[in-house]
């Protein structure tokens, strides 16, 4: 409908012939209408529809890249705080495991010591077993010896008295003789 018009007003204008100096820089005046109508029907599109819509998808642009912006500052937050959560439970395990290490060292030390312990009374009740063993059989050696010591007294003293004695007699005399030996050794 635009075009026809401006056909029409562009066929009603005579040309002119020549035309000479300034009248070269200013277009006839029905060019002139139509083009400022036709600029004016342009004009009230791109006002009425045109930048509406380019408002609309400007401003949904923005929005989204501000809600990009919040996700990233929000995710960024995020992981500041697990990386902080991170740094704690590695703390927290490093203090864990140096504790466990303790407690193993104290726990071996422990054992060490009830093994030393152990060995030691293992030890001593060994020794004290020897040396009661040994006394039993100091003593059982030195009866033994006093009956055999006797004994070859009483044989020397017949040879010598040439005669037997009375067996009691001679044993109270032999035991009174080895207790007398006895006697001056200690």
């Amino acid at each position: 409908m635009l075009i026809p018009i401006l056909t029409l007003l562009a066929a009603e204008q005579p040309v002119p012939e020549s035309s000479e100096g300034i009248d070269l820089l200013f277009p006839d005046p029905s060019e002139l209408i139509a083009g400022i109508i036709a600029f004016t029907i342009i004009f009230v599109f791109v006002w009425k529809w045109v930048l509406p819509t380019l408002q609309d998808i400007i401003e949904k642009r923005q929005q989204a890249i501000k809600a990009e912006q919040a996700a990233a500052e929000a995710a960024k937050i995020e992981a500041e705080s697990l990386l902080a959560d991170y740094r704690t439970q590695l703390a927290g395990a490093r203090d864990e495991a140096s504790r466990i290490v303790e407690d193993a060292r104290q726990a071996g030390e422990a054992v060490k010591g009830d093994v030393v312990a152990r060995a030691q009374s293992e030890a001593d009740a060994i020794k004290q077993r020897a040396v009661a063993e040994a006394a039993t059989e100091r003593d059982r050696l030195a009866v033994q010896l006093r009956r055999e010591v006797a004994a070859l007294s009483l044989d020397v003293a017949e040879k010598v008295v040439g005669s037997s004695l009375d067996e009691e007699a001679q044993r109270a005399l032999v035991e009174r003789y080895i207790d007398e030996l006895g006697g001056a050794k200690a």
